[in-house]
């Protein structure tokens, strides 16, 4: 195949802000740039280094509208304890049709963009 995915893009009001939330909450970097176009990279040297594609946010006029056609889910260590670390940092836990008795949690982040935090997965021993 000819081609990988370099990025995922985010449209953004607030582009720095918005990129500043995200690289707290999944520790990746900051790329210097252009502010009305933001790029994280995951921490030199970590696994994810190379491997993930960047995440980018890139400026426009308009607010979000709806619901996200494409989202993150994020699979942590401890799910209680990273939902209140991301409200800590801004995010807001929303209701998208989810119902209830789901084993995960969808929020959003401060511009309103979802994702999900999945169930921690036991490690098997």
């Amino acid at each position: 195949m000819g081609f990988r995915i370099e990025n995922i893009s985010f449209d953004s009001i607030t582009p720095v802000e918005t990129a500043q939330f995200w690289a707290e909450a999944l520790g990746w970097r900051l790329i210097d740039g252009d502010p009305d176009e933001i790029c994280l990279q995951p921490a030199a040297g970590s696994p994810e280094a190379g491997v993930l594609p960047d995440i980018l946010f890139l400026r426009v006029p308009e607010t979000k509208a709806v619901k996200n056609r494409l989202h993150l889910d994020l699979r942590p260590d401890d799910q209680a304890a990273e939902v209140a670390r991301l409200e800590a940092l801004g995010a807001r836990r929303v209701d998208v049709g989810q119902g209830t008795g789901v084993t995960w949690v969808v929020m959003a982040d401060p511009e309103g963009n979802e994702f999900c935090v999945l169930r921690t997965v036991p490690v098997s021993e």
